[in-house]
């Protein structure tokens, strides 16, 4: 209860600085959702996630800031011998239009509940573009606390994605990532990931989804130097306010 009241705070406050100008418009979103599969960084952390989440985003001048709080559980047998872990992640972002470029910075906790591990921190920075035929970025990601033991130092992530709107209803989005160790100059996963959104209600979406990772990591010492290729299949269901 101390930690869910922490980050209900949290979020107010990140919904009274957003709203510090009268034409500020504040978004709150819920979801949740079920993957067949813990698929992280094209890594398998477990199998059967079950997932819920809360995001508020608005603008302030010329930045959007966004903040949220994601749960989950899952069963880790397979990885750390336990039917159940959980795990809460806790971020922040800031963004800002340059014109030739969207630049935003970010901060995530990872709170390991059970244990899958060390609680970790991340930094990133990340620049994005629309590039016409589709949206690209580019994320740095610094393992600030290197708890996680140097796995995710220097990580970086070159992502595509593309929506096609079938109708008022129904809009297909494709997405593909590759990931580089930088620091051990390696390649990690090439993930790729199909949506179909189904807008059954105003404000609210539901969201079946297929993903193919292919291990690409070689590095003695890695955590994906023996990733092998995953297929993950599941739903998310979001509701905006």
């Amino acid at each position: 209860m101390q930690n869910y009241c922490k980050t209900i705070g949290a979020l107010a406050a990140a919904s009274a600085l957003v709203a510090g100008t009268a034409s500020a418009e504040v978004e709150y979103e819920i979801h949740t959702g079920y993957s067949s599969q813990y698929l992280w960084r094209g890594l398998d952390l477990g199998d059967d996630l079950s997932e819920v989440g809360v995001d508020v985003a608005g603008k302030y001048n010329d930045f959007g800031l966004s903040a949220g709080v994601w749960g989950s559980a899952f069963d880790a047998s397979s990885t750390t011998g336990n039917d159940t872990d959980n795990e809460v992640d806790f971020y922040l972002e800031a963004s800002r239009d340059l014109g030739f470029a969207t630049a935003a910075v970010g901060y995530i906790y990872y709170w390991n509940v059970a244990s899958l591990g060390a609680d970790n921190q991340e930094v990133y920075f990340q620049a994005s573009r629309d590039l016409g035929f589709a949206s690209a970025s580019l994320t740095y990601y610094w393992d600030v606390d290197s708890t996680n033991g140097g796995d995710t130092d220097g990580y970086t992530e070159l992502a595509l994605s593309r929506s096609f709107e079938l109708n008022s209803c129904l809009t297909l989005n494709v997405g593909t990532n590759v990931g580089y160790l930088v620091e051990g100059g390696d390649f990690t996963a090439w993930t790729t990931k199909a949506s179909l959104d189904w807008g059954f209600v105003d404000r609210a979406k539901l969201s079946p989804f297929v993903a193919l990772s292919i291990g690409l990591g070689e590095s003695a010492g890695s955590s994906w130097a023996s990733t092998d290729n995953e297929f993950v299949a599941g739903s998310m269901l979001n509701v905006s306010f």
